[in-house]
């Protein structure tokens, strides 16, 4: 994968019993040109795997341990150098994503939580980017009867009428659900944080359109516009930083069916599709 301002990284994710072991893993990211993973937890041995190869990395911490890392910097600390700077050097974390789907999974949050203002102000202040993750392919199949397919996978930039907003024109579900959340920090006074998608995509298989042509049509659309710096109609020429999901299939993910397909790749390590990371 050639440098350019907006990455295009892959999901690791690991909520399976068939997949290759972490080192086979480095080895596919590396021979397809993949510089920069996210990973959902700090297992030990797949970041002891990850050290020296030149991989970024965006490492989650876990929601379940959020509440004892809150009760003290020092703490938190201890606990990033124990998991994470133990295993992998400091200049291979690209980032550290605090939790995964915080605001969905506690009840106690909700859109307008009086948390929001202030985590934005601190990623203002540390220049740090709202890591957001976008499915369009959900969007569909839950609103058919407001958004079309075409819409979800791009076929609006190319041949259909586009969505008006405003001024502003959408030809596409991914970019609109981007807008949505830069609006929402430009309301709040935040017009400077960055946008990171953590994970988008779109499955292969278990559902309706789930398939292995509307996910290269997805998943394509979304590489070419990062890596060619499109951005999105509130941030023409800022290319979107974008993480796919997922690397492999997930047999044991809960859930639809669909949830268990979005793998880019197979388990004997080839592409289960011809998606050009470039």
């Amino acid at each position: 994968m050639h440098a350019v301002s907006a990455p295009v990284g892959i999901c690791y994710g690991r909520v399976a019993n068939n997949l290759p072991p972490p080192s086979d893993v480095v080895n596919i990211l590396k021979s397809n040109g993949i510089s920069s993973v996210r990973l959902f937890n700090t297992d030990p041995t797949t970041l002891r795997s990850f050290s020296g190869t030149k991989i970024n990395l965006m490492i989650g911490v876990p929601n379940e341990v959020l509440p004892s890392l809150s009760s003290s910097p020092s703490s938190s600390l201890d606990w990033l150098q124990s998991n994470i700077f133990t295993h992998v050097p400091a200049d291979q974390v690209r980032y550290i994503a605090v939790g995964n789907e915080v605001f969905l999974k506690d009840p106690f949050y909700t859109p307008h939580s009086p948390v929001m203002v202030p985590l934005l102000q601190f990623l203002q202040e540390s220049q740090s980017p709202f890591m957001i993750n976008v499915y369009p392919y959900m969007s569909y199949i839950n609103n058919k009867q407001y958004i079309s397919l075409d819409y979800a996978l791009f076929g609006g930039e190319y041949y259909m009428a586009k969505v008006q907003d405003g001024g502003l024109e959408y030809g596409n579900l991914f970019d609109a659900s981007v807008d949505a959340f830069v609006w929402a920090m430009e309301k709040e006074g935040f017009a400077g944080v960055k946008v990171v998608v953590t994970e988008t995509g779109w499955p292969t298989s278990g559902g309706e359109a789930a398939s292995f042509g509307n996910a290269l049509a997805y998943n394509g659309n979304v590489v070419r516009r990062a890596v060619r710096e499109v951005g999105t109609p509130r941030r023409p020429g800022v290319g979107v930083e974008v993480y796919l999901f997922d690397l492999f299939d997930e047999n044991e993910k809960a859930g639809d069916d669909y949830e268990k397909h979005f793998g880019i790749f197979g388990l004997n390590g080839f592409k289960a599709y011809d998606l050009n990371f470039n």
